[in-house]
């Protein structure tokens, strides 16, 4: 999004991103497992050999993103992390709510922490701005804002999502879907077309 809104077409139209709720893997425990063990078993067949390749060619693709991208750590339930960015988004709006997203990816890429605790997600929401009072109550209470990000869930769901990332671009005629993982260039074209068809 930040390298169209460096080209001449961004002018014409405003992009502003809601993010929505999606569990990849619901089942997952809060307390977790080992990431690399998880993804070396549950992905490839417990192969060491099979694992190396993927780390490697996500370690390459990091760089290419500046990411630096980190295979330990835990893998758990992400629900309270969900909780966390439906909540402040309804709150406190879009740019809050990419600021917690941005600090959760790169706590959980980057820093091997652990994606439902406690600290990770109260580091997320200070970095999105939130006064700390309201972040350590909100993250204290597991329950609120819990009803409403179960029911997002289940409307992704329905609406035949099953797979991240999904994308869809709202335009004034027609929505555009982007479903996996695509390169920049694609995303660059599509916005093109939402910017085409708005004039």
């Amino acid at each position: 999004l930040k390298q169209f809104h460096s080209s001449p077409s961004a002018e014409a139209v405003r992009f502003t991103v809601k993010f929505f709720p999606y569990q990849l893997y619901p089942e997952a425990s809060n307390r977790g497992e080992d990431k690399y063990e998880w993804y070396k078993t549950t992905k490839y067949n417990d192969s060491e050999e099979q694992m190396k390749k993927y780390t490697t060619l996500m370690s390459a693709y990091g760089v290419g993103a500046g990411i630096d991208f980190k295979f330990h750590g835990t893998v758990a339930n992400t629900l309270s992390a969900h909780r966390l960015i439906q909540h402040f988004q309804e709150e406190m709006g879009p740019e809050t709510a990419d600021k917690i997203v941005n600090s959760l990816y790169k706590q959980y890429f980057e820093e091997e922490a652990h994606p439902a605790a406690p600290t990770t997600l109260l580091k997320a929401a200070l970095d999105g701005g939130v006064e700390r009072s309201t972040a350590e109550a909100f993250v204290g209470d597991e329950y609120e804002a819990l009803p409403e990000t179960k029911l997002l869930i289940r409307e992704q769901a329905s609406n035949g999502v099953d797979a991240v990332p999904y994308v869809i671009l709202e335009g004034k005629r027609r929505d555009f879907t982007l479903e996996g993982a695509k390169d920049v260039d694609d995303y660059l074209k599509e916005f093109e077309k939402v910017v085409k068809e708005s004039k």
